[in-house]
């Protein structure tokens, strides 16, 4: 797929923006907050098991419990290393257990606050490969900004570079890296299992295949194949069977029309077969009718 070939282009290019911004971690610029939901507060709720909600009202931030240390995925905008350190003590957790960061994609709002949390935990950071660039250039590499636009949130070192089908385990999980491009380079997905009463479920944290204005799917001259990269992702994306589901922003997932604060705890709001392939449906027609423009 051309698209990859691109994407080695951008993983060389990297090794001199990494050498740059980590000798200059302070001249990032962050980006105004123009949505409100990215910043409200909201309070932790217990997905299913040992898997929690600590994000903001939409940011889909994760904490993991396990024996050998915790596990944050995606950590919100660049102020949203207090709010989800608030959510961790809420639970009855510590912050300095966080010892392995995962996120689902390099954007500003999902990786902001990842090198101050890495920075203060001492945790190792992983991320899939082809979206380890654009973390350790703060944001700059970005295929919608061919030419850089300047680090957006702190650079990032990445400890690990994840594949596509890999699969890991960290404190008795065995997740699975399901790289879906087409959002990012490197968006990923990733499904686990967890358990809960005596049973397993089969829970899937899916990047969903949303397309940020300005992104035309025919085609940008900072990502060949995009266009193969979305229909290829949805098509992977269709084909999977989550027990529960869950995504990168809340309203991705619909999680405030299954959940209100107070609610009594139960695994079984987040099990949304029928929710998921809507969603899924829509993303394909999204993607055709950006194709006809």
């Amino acid at each position: 797929m051309r698209w990859k070939t691109f994407a080695a282009a951008a993983l060389a290019l990297s090794v001199g923006v990494l050498s740059a911004s980590l000798d200059a971690q302070q001249t990032w610029k962050q980006l105004p907050v123009t949505k409100g939901d990215y910043v409200k507060p909201f309070p932790p709720l217990r997905i299913v098991g040992n898997l929690y909600y600590v994000g903001t009202y939409d940011l889909g931030c994760y904490l993991i419990t396990t024996p050998e240390g915790n596990i944050l995925i995606n950590t919100g905008i660049n102020d949203s290393t207090k709010p989800i350190r608030e959510n961790i003590e809420k639970l009855g957790f510590k912050f300095e257990d966080i010892k392995l960061l995962l996120a689902t994609h390099g954007h500003w709002d999902h990786v902001g606050a990842m090198a101050e949390i890495k920075r203060l935990t001492g945790a190792k950071m992983w991320m899939e490969e082809h979206d380890a660039p654009m973390l350790e250039s703060g944001g700059s590499l970005d295929y919608r900004y061919p030419e850089g636009r300047g680090a957006i949130y702190e650079p990032v070192k990445v400890d690990r570079r994840l594949k596509d089908g890999e699969k890991f385990s960290f404190g008795g999980i065995e997740f699975t890296v399901m790289h879906h491009p087409g959002h990012t380079l490197g968006a990923t997905s990733f499904s686990f299992p967890i358990q809960d009463g005596g049973k397993t479920y089969n829970v899937l944290l899916v990047n969903m295949a949303s397309i940020n204005p300005g992104v035309k799917v025919a085609g940008m001259p900072g990502f060949p194949g995009i266009k193969e990269a979305y229909l290829s992702t949805l098509a992977k994306q269709e084909k999977l069977k989550p027990q529960i589901w869950v995504a990168s922003h809340a309203a991705q997932f619909n999680m405030h029309q299954k959940y209100k604060p107070g609610d009594a705890y139960d695994p079984n709001r987040f099990a949304d077969p029928d929710g998921y392939a809507a969603k899924i449906k829509m993303y394909q027609k999204l993607v055709q009718e950006n194709l006809q423009k």
